[in-house]
């Protein structure tokens, strides 16, 4: 568990129990929200690291740098450009949507027009424990 989710209340229960005996910090994780909404809304994403380390592949990573730098108008000029099937693209851009890193726009008549809207990424590996997370960075809005 890369955060916990609880009250006010349990969270200032947890802070006196780590102020009395700070060994009891290696015990929760370090991000407390008060939903998993706020949590993936502060975070950017609910993926794990593992996930993410999978998802973030040297050619995903030159996919996005493509829809930065080339700004297509669709899924189909990107499959096109990209020289990858639509259909595994777009399976593709949903992982990615889903982690907080693309979105897509409206085009025109039914198209989606896909959109990196991360600029940064950040996984924190805890090799020995639970206490691994991720974080995506929304620094800038998206400006085509």
């Amino acid at each position: 568990m890369t955060y916990k989710t609880g009250s006010i209340g349990e969270f200032m229960t947890w802070t006196k129990r780590v102020v009395a005996n700070p060994a009891t910090a290696n015990e929760m994780p370090q991000r407390w929200f008060d939903s998993d909404t706020t949590a993936a809304q502060a975070l950017g994403t609910t993926a794990s690291p593992e996930a993410m380390v999978k998802l973030l592949s040297e050619d995903n990573i030159s996919l996005l740098r493509m829809i930065v730098s080339e700004h297509p108008a669709s899924l189909r000029e990107l499959a096109l450009m990209a020289h990858r099937k639509e259909s595994n693209l777009s399976r593709t851009l949903k992982k990615l949507h889903d982690a907080g890193i693309v979105d897509f726009e409206e085009g025109p008549g039914r198209t989606r027009v896909p959109r990196v809207t991360a600029q940064r990424v950040t996984l924190e590996l805890d090799l020995v424990g639970r206490g691994s997370s991720v974080s995506v960075e929304h620094a800038r809005p998206y400006a085509g």
